[in-house]
C-alpha cells in the first residue's frame, strides 16, 4: 500500500541522455539526476546509440538520485525517445546491433519503395502514421536483412523502454519483456485500432511476432526491480509513455480538444481527440496517447500529432551558422529591441518541412531583406517562425478533430520566453498557457506511476495537481494576416525553390 509520504521516481531516456527526476505526491520535483551519453553516426545519414552505455547511465542516474532521497520510493515510471530501436539475446543480455535511432535515415529507399508500390494507405490505415524511416518498422527489417541480425528463439527487439524495463526487472533472470500502446503505436506494426500487433504489417517487413513485447496498459505494474546492486529490490514500475504522449499526460491534457506544443529542438503539437480511433488525416499522425485504468476496464485515448522538424534548432543556427548571438538566450531579448520583423520572413526548412506540409524537398528560406534589416529582425523573425508553425499544425488539427482549440498548454526551453507565447497567442486567438512544472514528459510517467499504483483514484483526481505558471491572452488589436500571409508566402517559395 502506498502513502502519501512516498516519492515517484521518473526515468526519462531521451535522445542525448538520461535524467532521474523524484516527484512527491503533490508533484513537486524534489531531486534529479542526468548523464549523457554517446552519438554515433557511422555514416551519412545513420545515427546509432550503445543501448548498453543508456542502460549503464540509466542505473547511474538512478542510483544517484536514489541516494539523495530521505523517502522510499512507491513507483518508477519509464518515458523515453520514440522509435529507436534495440536487439538483444533474452538468454544472455547480449546486444546484437547498436540501436538505430529515430533520427536514423538509413531505410529511406525502402518506404519510397513501399510508398511506390501503394502501400501507404494500407500502412496509414492500421496505424495513423506515414511511410518513413522515422518509425521502427523499417529499421528492424534492416537489421534482420543488411544488419544480419539472427533470427532465433531468444531474440528480442523493441524500444528503449522496453529495453529498460527488461534490465530493471532482472534482465536474463525472469526481467519483463512488454512496453506500452504509446510506444507500440510509433512502430508501425501496432493496429491502433485492434490495439494488437499487426499480422499483416508483421509480414509486410518481415518480423517475426515472438521477437516483439507484450504490450500492456500505459498505467499499471509492469513488474518490481530486481537484481540492481545499488538500486533497492521490490520497486514497481508501474508507468510507461513514450515522451510526447507522456509530456501530454504530465500537462494534463486528459480531455478531448486539450492540446499541448512542446517547444525544443523541433516541436511536437499534440491534441487528445478521445477514446474513438480518428481516421487518417493529411499532414498529421494519429496515435495512442495512453491506455489507463478506467471504472469498467482499461480506457484507451487517442492523439493527433503535428512533428515540426526545426524550432529551437533554428536559434542554434544564429548562434552556430551565423554567429548573430554568443548564447542561445539571448535571442528573446535581441528580438525585442524591434517592434516588428521589418518585413524579414524566415522558413527553417532547413531539413524539410514536417506537419502539416510533409515536404522532404523543401529549404530554409529568409525572404524580405533590405539594407535596414538588422539581426534584431531576424531573431525575431527566427522566434515567429516557431509560433507560425504552430499555428499551420493547429489549425490543420482543429480541421481534422472538427473541435476548435479552447487553449494551448505549452512547455520546453523556448517555453520561457514571453515574447513568444504572446505572439503564439496572437495567432492563435486563444489562451496559451505555461505550466509551473517544466519537466512535463517526466512528470506524466510519474503520474501514469502513481496512477498505476493506487496513489490517485483516476485521471480526473490526479489533473488537479497541474498549474499553471502565466497565461498568455490575445490581444484582439492584433491582426494576424499581417503575419501570416507573407509566411504562407515564402512557404510556397520554400517548397518551390527547385521545382
Amino acid at each position: 500500500m502506498t502513502t502519501r509520504h512516498e516519492l515517484l521516481v521518473t526515468l526519462d531516456a531521451g535522445t542525448t541522455g538520461v535524467r532521474a527526476i523524484a516527484f512527491d505526491t503533490d508533484t513537486v520535483e524534489v531531486g534529479a539526476s542526468y548523464r549523457e551519453f554517446t552519438q554515433y553516426f557511422p555514416n551519412p545519414g545513420w545515427v546509432e546509440h550503445d543501448a548498453a552505455e543508456i542502460w549503464e547511465v540509466s542505473t547511474t542516474v538512478l542510483a544517484e538520485l536514489m541516494a539523495s532521497l530521505d523517502r522510499p520510493i512507491a513507483a518508477i515510471g519509464i518515458t523515453n525517445q520514440r522509435e529507436t530501436v534495440v536487439a538483444w539475446n533474452r538468454r544472455t543480455g547480449e546486444l546484437v546491433h547498436r540501436a538505430i535511432v529515430w533520427q536514423d535515415r538509413r531505410t529511406a529507399a525502402r518506404c519510397q519503395e513501399l510508398h511506390d508500390r501503394g502501400e501507404l494507405d494500407r500502412i496509414r490505415t492500421a496505424t495513423g502514421l506515414v511511410l518513413d524511416p522515422y518509425f521502427s518498422a523499417s529499421k528492424i527489417e534492416w537489421l534482420l536483412t543488411e544488419g544480419r541480425v539472427e533470427v532465433t528463439d531468444d531474440l528480442a527487439i523493441g524500444t528503449v523502454d522496453t529495453w529498460l524495463l527488461w534490465n530493471l526487472t532482472g534482465g536474463v533472470d525472469g526481467g519483463v519483456l512488454a512496453t506500452d500502446p504509446s510506444n507500440a503505436s510509433r512502430t508501425m506494426l501496432f493496429d491502433i485500432r485492434s490495439m494488437t500487433w499487426s499480422d499483416d504489417l508483421c509480414s509486410m517487413f518481415g518480423v517475426p511476432a515472438h521477437v516483439l513485447a507484450e504490450v500492456r496498459p500505459s498505467a499499471g505494474r509492469f513488474g518490481v526491480t530486481s537484481g540492481l546492486g545499488s538500486i533497492p529490490d521490490g520497486i514497481p514500475i508501474s508507468g510507461i509513455a513514450g515522451d510526447q504522449q507522456s509530456s501530454l499526460f504530465g500537462q494534463a491534457c486528459v480531455e478531448p480538444g486539450m492540446t499541448k506544443n512542446t517547444y525544443g529542438t523541433g516541436s511536437f503539437v499534440l491534441m487528445n481527440v478521445g477514446t474513438t480511433c480518428p481516421p487518417p488525416s493529411d499532414g498529421l499522425l494519429t496515435t495512442v496517447a495512453w491506455t489507463v485504468p478506467g471504472p469498467d476496464g482499461p480506457v484507451t485515448q487517442y492523439a493527433l500529432e503535428g512533428a515540426i522538424f526545426v524550432t529551437g534548432a533554428a536559434v542554434q543556427w544564429l548562434r552556430d551558422g551565423l554567429g548573430i548571438i554568443d548564447d542561445s538566450s539571448e535571442i528573446g531579448p535581441l528580438a525585442e529591441t524591434v517592434d516588428d520583423n521589418g518585413g524579414v520572413v524566415l522558413v527553417p526548412a532547413f531539413v524539410g518541412l514536417g506537419a502539416p506540409w510533409w515536404d522532404p524537398l523543401a529549404r530554409g528560406t529568409i525572404l524580405g531583406l533590405t539594407r535596414g534589416s538588422t539581426r534584431a529582425h531576424l531573431a525575431r523573425a527566427t522566434i515567429e517562425s516557431m509560433a507560425l508553425q504552430t499555428a499551420d499544425v493547429m489549425t490543420a488539427m482543429s480541421a481534422a478533430a472538427a473541435q476548435p482549440v479552447a487553449e494551448l498548454r505549452v512547455d520546453g526551453g523556448a517555453s520561457v520566453m514571453d515574447l513568444l507565447l504572446q505572439l503564439q497567442a496572437d495567432l492563435l486567438g486563444v489562451p496559451v498557457v505555461r505550466a509551473r512544472q517544466s519537466e512535463t514528459t517526466a512528470l506524466g510517467a510519474a503520474l501514469l506511476a502513481g496512477l498505476g499504483e493506487g496513489i490517485w483514484a483516476s485521471v480526473e483526481e490526479l489533473s488537479a495537481h497541474w498549474r499553471r505558471d502565466a497565461t498568455f491572452e490575445p490581444d484582439a488589436a492584433v491582426d494576424p494576416a499581417v503575419i501570416t500571409q507573407p509566411w504562407h508566402r515564402a512557404i510556397e517559395r520554400s517548397r518551390d525553390w527547385e521545382r
